[in-house]
Parts: structure tokens; C-alpha cells; sequence
């Protein structure tokens, strides 16, 4: 194991999702079967698939936590490639403002507030506790990183880590927030209960009253940062499920959150990515 695979680990252990950069800092190319997305992509990618690769294919989608996928002969083969370790900063729950030249970093430092601060080749990272849809361009020299997204890592920072502000979620178009919408889907999906989760080692009640106050945090977000809450609860609904034999039927747990956050605004595809992604990090999903 080289030293990129060992200090992946390391990140990894961290709860840090990793996925190994080429030397153009871009992510691996998919392997032969995985081309053009002819396996269907992964869950988590915005083609939906059914996609169980064991190579590290489809970008930052492959990012994992996963010590025994990282260890893998097939990851192994891809660090001995690589040149750099990536990173997908929505699967940790951050947002990377990426400030590409001294011009961009001089307004972040007038414009935002202080956080935890990354030195690049050009310019910086400013690190943000909270996740959020990612864009490029934002403004000239910035981009966001985030969900759907990859960072290369380079290194821990310096500075404590603030919370997201509106200032950064103001730079995006705000994919979750349409207070003008005309309609929605007021369906109701059925319920979470003991008949689908026959493989749980948990109560009921310790069930349901997580999933209320995931939910309650959802509506708690009508005007903006519905789509973030819906993955923050499904990471850490999910989490609560790691050590049960299963099922326990986070499938209906999954289409609650998704119809809470679809109800306060969030366009439906979006809030079904945001849980995919928040179930799929704290699983441990490279699939």
C-alpha cells in the first residue's frame, strides 16, 4: 500500500469520503464495463443505476469511507496510478468555497466570514460546516463545492470551521428553494413501521422519534436549506442502522424525508438525490 492508499485511510477513518486523483487532479476514467455510463451510472449519480463496480469509477460518486473497498486489489491498482487523493465534501457535510486567484480570496476575506482556510497552488479553500448544491463560476474565480462534487485534499487547514452562511448559499441559484411554487404533490407515502424492518435491533419508538425530528427539521426550512436538512437526516437516520443484521426498511424512512422536503418546496428530484446521497454516506455506499 503507497503512501497516497495509507493516508487515504487515514481520511477515511476520519469519516471523510476519498476517492483517488490522476495526475491532472481529475478523477480516474471508468473502467472499460462502466464507459459512457453503459453499467447505468450509480445511485447517487444524476443517471440512476444499479452500478456495483468494485473499480473506483464515476468520479466523485465513487467516494467512499469503506476500509475494505479502499484496501481492495482494484483500489489498490488505482492509488499506485494516482497522484493526488479527492475528496467529496457534501458526503462530509462541508462546502468548499473554491477561490482560484488572489483577486477571488481578497473578496472572500471582505465579503465572508472567517473559517477553516486550505492553501492552493493558486488561491484557497474556505471550508464551511453544512452541505449545499454545488456550482461552478459562481463569480469570477469561485466555485462551490459540495454535493455532487469533488475537492482534492491538501491538507487539514488552519482555523476553526464556521457554519455555513447565507452569504455562500446566496452565490447558488437555490435548486431547494422555490417559494413560488403552484403546486405540490401532496401524497402521502406509507408509514414506517415493524413489518418492514424485521431485521432492526432498535424500538419502534427510538425509530420513529428520530425520523419525527428529522422531519420536523425539514419543515423547519421553507424558505431555503430544505434539501441540505433532508440529506443531514438521512445520514444520520441511516447512521443509526450500521449495526442491524436488516432489513430495516430505510426505503419507506428514505420516502418520508423525500415527501417532507418535496412538501416545503424542494423540487422532487433534487430532495430524492439529497437522501440517496445522506443514506449512501453513512453506509458506507460506493455503489
Amino acid at each position: 500500500m503507497n503512501s497516497l492508499a495509507i493516508n487515504a485511510m487515514a481520511l477515511a477513518d476520519g469519516h471523510l469520503p476519498v476517492l483517488p486523483l490522476g495526475a491532472d487532479k481529475r478523477p480516474l476514467g471508468n473502467c472499460r464495463d462502466c464507459a459512457d455510463l453503459a453499467c447505468g451510472g450509480r445511485p447517487n449519480m444524476k443517471t440512476p443505476g444499479p452500478c456495483v463496480c468494485p473499480w473506483p469509477c464515476h468520479g466523485w460518486a465513487a467516494a467512499t469511507t469503506n476500509p475494505h473497498v479502499l484496501a481492495s486489489r482494484q483500489w489498490g491498482m488505482a492509488w499506485r496510478r494516482a497522484r493526488a487523493i479527492g475528496y467529496h465534501p457534501g458526503g462530509a457535510l462541508v462546502t468548499v468555497v473554491d477561490l482560484d486567484n488572489p483577486d477571488a480570496v481578497a473578496w472572500a476575506r471582505t465579503t465572508l466570514p472567517p473559517t477553516k482556510t486550505v492553501a492552493t497552488t493558486r488561491g484557497e479553500h474556505w471550508i464551511y460546516r453544512g452541505a449545499m448544491r454545488s456550482a461552478n463560476k459562481v463569480r469570477p474565480g469561485v466555485d462551490i463545492k459540495s454535493l455532487m462534487s469533488y475537492a482534492r485534499w491538501l491538507g487539514p487547514g488552519t482555523g476553526p470551521i464556521a457554519a455555513l452562511p447565507p452569504a455562500v448559499l446566496a452565490l447558488v441559484e437555490r435548486e431547494e428553494s422555490t417559494p413560488a411554487r403552484a403546486a405540490v404533490d401532496s401524497s402521502t407515502p406509507p408509514r414506517w413501521d415493524r413489518s418492514v424492518a424485521t431485521g432492526c435491533r432498535h424500538t419502534p419508538t427510538f425509530v420513529q422519534t428520530g425520523l419525527e425530528r428529522g422531519l420536523d427539521n425539514i419543515r423547519a426550512h421553507p424558505e431555503q436549506g430544505a434539501g441540505t436538512a433532508a440529506y443531514g437526516a438521512a445520514r444520520f437516520l441511516a447512521t443509526r442502522h450500521t449495526a442491524c443484521p436488516g432489513p430495516c426498511g430505510l426505503d419507506r424512512i428514505a420516502e418520508e424525508l423525500i415527501t417532507a422536503a418535496i412538501a416545503v418546496g424542494v423540487p422532487a428530484p433534487y430532495a430524492r438525490r439529497c437522501v440517496t446521497n445522506g443514506m449512501n454516506a453513512a453506509l458506507g455506499a460506493v455503489a
